[in-house]
Parts: C-alpha cells; structure tokens; sequence
C-alpha cells in the first residue's frame, strides 16, 4: 500500500467515521479517489489533513469531515444531476461523481478549471464536467438540478442559484452570519428554500456569495 493510499485509509477511518458518517456510497468515494490528485502540487504531503486547504483569501477545498458530514445530509440515492458549486481543483465534484448519475462543478478560476478538468480526466470521472464561470450565476445551462453543493461559505444566496434548483431539491452549504458559521441543508418547496441546520463548521466566504452592504446615514 502506497503511503498516499494509507492516509486515504487513515483519512476515512480517523476524520470520517468518527463524524458518525456511515453511508457506504460516502465512504466507498472518499476511500476512490486519489485526494493527493486534486491540490495543489505543493501541498500533496498535506492533502490527508483534518484542515481545509486554502487557495487564496477567499477559497479552500474543504477539510474531509466538513465534506463528508455534507454529503451525508444531502443523502444522495445516484441518480441525480448535482450542481457542485466551487469546485477547487475538482476533489469534491470527482467524490460527487461516484455518488451522483451526473455532477457539474463550477469554477470561475480559469486554472482551477483547467486542473480540475485534467484531474477528473486522469481519475476517469466521465460523468462529471467542469464549467467556467461566475459561482454566483450557476451553472443555468445545465439545469435544473436535484441538489446542489456549495464548496465554502454563504453570507447571502444569489437567487440565481436557487432558480436553478429542481422544487424538491436539496442544497447543502455552510452559512456565515458574522462571527458565526455553520453547515445548513435547505429543500426547496413552494414557498422558498426551507433551512436545517447541521453542524458547526467554518470556511471562507465565497465570491459572490457576500452579503450586500447596507449602509447608515
């Protein structure tokens, strides 16, 4: 067993399980695919860590058990059409694709794309495309989908990603309100998205996904 296959053991049996994250497609994806593919080059020694790995000031690939305790509660069955929003280098959307019939991951970083393009490639994702563009405006094209992921996050939803959610649909993200920043699940029904909230996790906020300033005279 190669050391990076180990950690990967060792990430799923130590981060994982512990979060009482038991689904086996869940488990059976992480334990798939190779994460140390989808970071940075420099930072394969760490891409194992129980930490997000952060790419600039306002992107991260999300630490496994943030990850893995989302994917839990959006409960996928494997036949849906997943909007991945903020796809990094294209772990999340590879782990999605194991789980889902068809996931797209949106990035608007011209070279995460093009990484996570080739890395999906390599990894044989073939049920799974990345898409360049604004993270705010979704991925319209595509749509609509039966659930969404949002890799970091939200102060306030662009209403352009919930118009591209299926009614019944499913949403998972984590949502920042001032110093505070959890995970929350949301169905959308007729009236609007309908919020649960998961578990305590934090990450930063994703462009776009700030809340508009209100100002005071």
């Amino acid at each position: 067993m190669s050391d990076f296959a180990a950690a990967r053991t060792a990430m799923v049996d130590c981060q994982v399980r512990p979060s009482d994250v038991t689904r086996y497609p869940i488990i059976s994806a992480m334990l798939s695919v190779p994460r140390e593919e989808f970071v940075p080059s420099d930072m394969r020694s760490v891409a194992y860590a129980g930490e997000d790995i952060s790419l600039s000031a306002d992107r991260s690939i999300l630490a496994p058990r943030t990850f893995a305790k989302m994917l839990d509660a959006l409960a996928l069955s494997g036949n849906e059409l997943v909007l991945d929003i903020g796809a990094g280098y294209g772990y999340s959307t590879a782990v999605i694709a194991h789980m889902a019939q068809a996931v797209i991951g949106l990035e608007e970083v011209e070279s995460l794309a093009t990484a996570a393009t080739t890395a999906l490639s390599a990894a044989g994702a073939d049920n799974a495309v990345i898409e360049t563009g604004p993270l705010a405006e979704g991925a319209a094209a595509h749509g609509p989908y039966d659930a969404m992921v949002v890799q970091g996050a939200v102060e306030e939803l662009p209403q352009a990603i919930v118009d591209q959610l299926r009614p019944d649909g499913r949403i998972v993200m984590l949502k920042a309100e001032g110093a505070l920043c959890y995970a929350v699940l949301g169905v959308k029904g007729a009236r609007g998205v309908s919020w649960r909230r998961i578990f305590d996790a934090t990450a930063p906020v994703l462009p776009g996904f700030s809340k508009a300033p209100t100002f005071v005279f």
